[in-house]
């Protein structure tokens, strides 16, 4: 399966992405106190977050548990040297389910990180992903 998107200049530290479909976004490396739009390092860590939490959610309806939301709150931490890739990943997933088991909240995120979710695997192998979790009653 190939995906394409397209990308255009729009100064030095600012670019737009479009898909197939034409959707959009805008991506800029300004320094925090000029930031408009999210890094293409904060777009990984957004995507590994979402791409896991989207098979969690499916593990959880197919397991016929009650799911009314699910957020996730993630940080990384960075190499000091280029190319300063993620060395470590840590995703909190809190998670809004009357009967959500912990055992089964566990075990569906490892299960999203490790063999599901296609951003995680495309992440360097030397790179951490940790996850924790919370489920709110």
């Amino acid at each position: 399966m190939e995906v394409k998107v397209s990308m255009s200049y729009l100064d030095d530290e600012k670019y737009i992405v479009k898909n197939i479909s034409g959707n959009e976004l805008t991506i800029d490396m300004y320094a925090r106190e000029k930031k408009e739009n999210l890094s293409p390092m904060e777009l990984l860590l957004s995507a590994v977050t979402s791409c896991a939490a989207l098979e969690v959610v499916s593990m959880i309806k197919k397991r016929r548990r009650e799911f009314r939301d699910i957020k996730a709150e993630t940080s990384g931490v960075r190499a000091e040297s280029h190319p300063m890739y993620y060395k470590e990943i840590n995703i909190k997933y809190i998670i809004y389910s009357k009967d959500l088991e912990e055992k089964e909240a566990d075990r569906f995120i490892s299960l999203a990180l490790t063999k599901y979710c296609s951003v995680g695997s495309s992440i360097r192998k030397d790179s951490q992903i940790k996850h924790t979790f919370e489920i709110i009653r």
